[in-house]
């Protein structure tokens, strides 16, 4: 697993998914405290927090937060959005270290998927039972394996935007999933448009892993997490054949 996968697409991350609702997802995630949580936590833990996008959300809530991601330049946009008094630590999301408990742990946008092997995805969620309080909520997110076989696959695209002074940004995106091993290839290629009217470009290469339902359920189990459900979207919705993406709640054990 590797983090420098992040290097050209950082700072252009947000702008390529500003159709990103991050306060809906932050007002499902709240709702998970309401409906499974014994009281509503005050610490958070971001895992995988990228650029911060969700850690300021929550922060804003009035939670106190923890935001841990694997890549500098991904918190350095974190960092250049604001800290409002969150911590960010630059940790591999298998290896993190905490002073103590949180009331909750959040990891948004499939960052899981990145983890290529079973053991890591142990790792993780071990790790972060540990530093869960007791009846602690574990909400995570996971593309599905329709995502992988339909949406990536073996398909190209291409995004587009404008950075703040209005100078065109595009992503190329190439796709290789092996069904064999259920790891997906991503091959980036970024286009800045400079003040001249030239362009940069930037490349790099990043993977995920499709898990399957099984899989991630019975990894919960062993960390010593209690799966609370799993939704297909931020209305608590049952998943389907179709789903793209796969919410889970879990509550630690303890």
């Amino acid at each position: 697993m590797s983090y420098d996968g992040y290097s050209a697409i950082a700072e252009v991350y947000d702008k390529l998914n500003k159709d990103i609702d991050y306060a809906a997802w932050a007002d499902m995630i709240e709702e998970c405290f309401s409906r499974f949580g014994k009281e509503k936590p005050e610490l958070l833990l971001d895992l995988a927090c990228g650029t911060g996008r969700m850690t300021r959300e929550l922060a804003t809530r009035g939670y106190d937060m923890i935001g841990i991601d694997g890549s500098y330049d991904m918190l350095g946009e974190a960092y250049s959005g604001g800290t409002d008094g969150i911590l960010y630590l630059c940790q591999d999301m298998r290896e993190f270290e905490l002073y103590g408990t949180v009331g909750a742990t959040v990891c948004c946008l499939d960052s899981l998927n990145y983890l290529l092997e079973n053991k890591d995805l142990d790792k993780t969620f071990s790790l972060v039972h540990n530093y869960s309080d007791p009846d602690a909520l574990f909400i995570f997110d996971v593309n599905s394996p329709y995502k992988f076989e339909n949406i990536y696959g073996d398909n190209a695209y291409v995004l587009e935007d404008e950075d703040d002074e209005g100078r065109a940004i595009y992503c190329g995106w190439q796709n290789f999933y092996d069904r064999e091993t259920r790891v997906c290839d991503f091959y980036l290629s970024v286009f800045s448009e400079d003040e001249d009217g030239s362009y940069f470009r930037a490349d790099e290469q990043q993977k995920e892993r499709c898990y399957t339902e099984r899989e991630l359920c019975d990894s919960l189990e062993r960390a010593g997490f209690e799966l609370i459900g799993i939704y297909s979207d931020y209305k608590f919705s049952t998943p389907t054949e179709t789903s793209e993406r796969w919410y889970f709640v879990a509550r630690a054990k303890k």
